[in-house]
């Protein structure tokens, strides 16, 4: 199931390198202070296994980077991977697993919000995230799982 196919000659948004920050260990919950979004120099099928994964298996909700959502625009890969990633990272908890996806995506210490478009998770999510907590054994598995089968679709 691909959630959005994108034709590679499309503009790419660019994350200024100085932007990103290598991995911190355990963030958790800093509420604001790091996101995660889509590396620099990933390759878009990597890119797009990674979003597909995030809006699918990963539970995010990728209504916003629909079309006429508020963070549609602009309608490329980077960006629509970057919501993605970082939604993901923000409800599962802030650390490095949470912002890996195949090695397609890392962290930053600046916010990539813009217009419409919010990058922070409301207190409410953060909350259940920090609820669902007792189940972190079977988050690890399924994560894992989850990372095996990006590297497989890799080869």
């Amino acid at each position: 199931m691909t959630y959005v196919q994108y034709v590679a000659a499309r503009p790419v948004t660019t994350i200024r390198p100085e932007s990103i920050i290598g991995p911190q260990g355990n963030t958790t919950f800093l509420e604001g202070t790091t996101w995660c979004v889509a590396r620099p120099g990933a390759s878009q099928a990597e890119l797009q296994r990674a979003l597909d994964w995030a809006c699918g298996i990963g539970r995010v909700d990728c209504s916003v980077i629909e079309r006429h959502g508020d963070c549609y625009e602009p309608d490329t890969i980077v960006s629509h991977a970057s919501f993605a990633f970082n939604a993901y990272y923000q409800t599962n908890g802030n650390n490095r697993i949470a912002c890996y996806f195949g090695g397609t995506a890392a962290l930053t210490k600046i916010n990539p919000s813009y217009g419409k478009c919010s990058y922070d998770v409301s207190r409410s999510e953060v909350s259940a995230a920090r609820s669902l907590s007792k189940y972190k054994h079977r988050w690890l598995m399924l994560m894992h799982i989850g990372l095996l089968l990006l590297i497989s679709r890799r080869g």
